[in-house]
């Protein structure tokens, strides 16, 4: 029981820590004086590091599943602390501090991508079979509670009313990454079950011929782009959502502390759609209801164009409530009839997640040259594709095409 509640933890921390990046993003813009584009940095150093997916997937079938879980939370841990004193030291010698920030929030993101690969897998082998969807649920709503409370964190607790500066910024880091090397120790003496996948694909008794690599699988490669362009949906909503306060109560003012507490909204969305998601799931086929999704999600969003001030507002946090279950069912999708290869596809797919890191840079950069409005519009390119995926390009050379 205490190991499972130790990976728990772990579960929270990825969804606690991914949010916590995104929300500091209209903090770090005002203290550091950037522009739309620049703020968007945030994003690209996080998102970015799940380019190594592939390369930590292959770290993992060498050093195993605890020993990627321990090196995860260390890594992690370790990008928090060298945040806090890194930030005041650059303070000190007069150097680029937000360079600094972007750099080890980089190396914590190289942690959380490590984490995201085994925590999974863990949940479901600590406990009895039958209880293993239980478990997973429950550990999905943790991390849909974390992404719910971290804006709240960055607003009372980072932020706090201060006024936005690069000596604001580190916040309560060192802390944090204290705590992430305690559980990280804990770990190290901590007994958790081996995970024998070669043992768990023959007590399926599943028996299907395979093609010979990951990459001969065209359904694989389009689920990796359905992947990068939802990461546009899911993290563009919190990413414009400033900009939208900004037009709405001007350049002048202090809008920082107010939007990050909206994206509270945003992300309570999320999580109130995946426990409605889960229930719905048992009722529909997974491709219909991502299809309605997809489809309400982009009315939100096209309601937020038309319409003004705090109801437009309103409209776009409104999509997280259809965003919630999209990761999970284009991700499904994507390892369709993978057999051993699944592994494998999972890094592949995962890859896809750097869709925040270039997109979010690009809309950035129209909010600078052009407004809000246009960058917004592009978040319907990126539903159409995911439409296109769920419906037609998830099913390019299966064995069973699902109707």
């Amino acid at each position: 029981m205490f190991a499972l509640i130790v990976v728990f933890i772990v579960c929270f921390l990825i969804g606690f820590i991914t949010t916590m990046n995104n929300s500091m993003i209209s903090f770090c813009s005002k203290a550091f004086d950037l522009t739309a584009q620049q703020g968007q940095y945030v994003n690209t150093a996080f998102y970015g590091a799940y380019l190594l997916s592939i390369p930590f997937a292959m770290l993992m079938s060498k050093i195993g599943y605890k020993g990627t879980l321990i090196l995860g939370l260390g890594v992690a841990g370790a990008g928090f602390v060298i945040n806090s004193i890194g930030i005041d030291s650059a303070i000190a010698a007069g150097a680029n501090v937000y360079t600094v920030f972007l750099a080890s929030m980089c190396l914590v993101a190289c942690g959380v991508v490590m984490l995201q690969n085994v925590a999974n897998p863990y949940v479901m082998v600590l406990g009895s079979p039958e209880r293993g969807a239980f478990r997973m649920t429950l550990s999905q709503a943790l991390n849909s509670v974390a992404t719910t409370l971290a804006p709240l964190f960055i607003t009372y607790v980072i932020i706090r009313g201060q006024t936005p500066e690069p000596k604001a910024v580190p916040g309560p880091f060192l802390g944090l990454g204290i705590f992430t090397i305690l559980i990280c120790g804990i770990l190290v003496f901590l007994k958790l079950p081996k995970i024998d996948e070669g043992k768990q694909a023959e007590e399926a008794g599943v028996h299907r011929e395979y093609k010979s690599s990951v990459f001969k699988y065209p359904h694989v490669w389009l689920g990796a782009l359905g992947i990068f362009m939802y990461m546009g949906v899911e993290i563009g909503v919190p990413s414009m959502l400033p900009y939208k306060f900004r037009d709405m109560v001007g350049e002048g003012s202090d809008y920082t502390a107010l939007a990050t507490s909206y994206l509270a909204f945003y992300w309570g969305g999320m999580m109130v759609g995946r426990f409605l998601g889960a229930a719905i799931l048992a009722k529909f086929e997974p491709r219909k209801l991502l299809t309605a999704c997809l489809c309400l999600g982009a009315l939100c969003i096209a309601l937020s164009v038309v319409l003004p001030g705090m109801v437009g507002i309103w409209c776009m946090i409104a999509a997280g409530l259809f965003h919630s279950v999209m990761w999970p069912l284009i991700f499904n999708l994507g390892l369709q009839e993978l057999g051993p290869h699944t592994k494998s596809a999972t890094g592949v797919i995962n890859t896809g997640v750097i869709g925040a890191a270039i997109l979010m840079p690009l809309m950035g950069k129209l909010v600078d040259s052009t407004s809000v409005i246009v960058a917004t519009c592009c978040l319907f390119v990126f539903y159409a594709y995911i439409i296109w995926f769920c419906n037609w390009g998830s099913k390019t050379g299966l064995a069973h095409q699902q109707d």
